[in-house]
Order: structure tokens, then sequence, then C-alpha cells
């Protein structure tokens, strides 16, 4: 992954999904849109460490740095992710800030996520859940288009400022 701007990849970060004790794990392209989803049942350090591993198989093996992106979960810091990132050397881990979600490219993915597999429906098992996600992200893949970090454009031009304008003189 690389820094946005430069044709960036976002980065994998955990978070809920699905209700109370659920996790997913997702790791969003920006560049390219495309998407990795991998549901566990737990935060733990060795479902984060096995999510980085998958997304190291996913990634194209040529790219030179991969920038993850995390929020400040203490999963994210624990000893076995720092060994594990020793180990692979083309990745940084950057923590946002707190309080800074707005900065993560993953927020808006998890926005489409969880209105594709998740909003409005009930889950009887783990498995369904799992499903429900698998398919989200299958669709996504199918009609993916690159995120854009930014300021959202308006749909209409800006209204004039000011309470009136003065005459034109003629």
């Amino acid at each position: 992954m690389t820094r946005p701007g430069r044709g960036a990849l976002a980065p994998p970060r955990r978070s809920t999904a699905g209700g109370a004790g659920t996790a997913t794990s997702s790791a969003p392209l920006p560049a390219t849109g495309a998407a990795l989803t991998a549901p566990y049942p737990r935060r733990t350090t060795a479902c984060w460490v096995d999510f980085l591993e998958h997304v190291e198989a996913w990634l194209a093996p040529d790219a030179a740095r991969v920038y993850a992106v995390l929020d400040n979960l203490s999963t994210h810091r624990a000893p076995d992710v720092l060994l594990w990132a020793l180990a692979h050397p083309r990745w940084e881990f950057v923590f946002q800030p707190k309080y800074a979600a707005y900065l993560n490219l993953i927020e808006p993915w998890w926005k489409i996520l969880r209105s594709l597999a998740l909003k409005g429906r009930r889950f009887a098992s783990w498995d369904a859940v799992c499903q429900a996600v698998e398919a989200a992200t299958r669709y996504w893949n199918a009609h993916r288009h690159p995120f854009v970090w930014g300021k959202r454009k308006r749909r209409r031009p800006a209204r004039p400022t000011g309470v009136a304008r003065l005459p034109v003189a003629a």
C-alpha cells in the first residue's frame, strides 16, 4: 500500500460488524477499489496477525511499500503484531490520531459494507454473517471503483455570499 495521492492502497483495519461479539477485518485498496474481507469471531491478536497474513498473500508481491493506517486498538500494538511487522519489512504501520476517524479511508468502506451486507438484517448464526460479508465483498469487487479521499462534491452550485447583491451600475 502506498500513501494517498500516490496510487494509494488503503489500510487493513478491524471493526465491529454484525452485532455484539463479531468482528470483521477489511483491506480496501483505494487506488483500484478492490476489497478483501475476513470475518473473525473475536478481536484478538491472533486473528489480527492471521488477517495480516491474508492481506500479505493478497497484495501484489511487487509492491515495494505497504502502508497500513490503523486505529489505536490495543490489538494493533501487541508484541505479536510488532514481531510480524519485523518479519515483513515492506509493511509500515501508521497510527491515526485519536478521535480522527475521518482521516482513515476505511470508514467509507465500512459504510458500504454495512449497507451491502448487514443493514436491516438479522443473522441466526455466525455462518450467516460470514456468508453475507463474503457476498457483499464479491458484489463490491465486481462493481468497484477507486476511493477518493477528500471533501465531497456539491451537487448544486454554491449560493452567492451575502444577503443581497448590489445593483449593477448602468
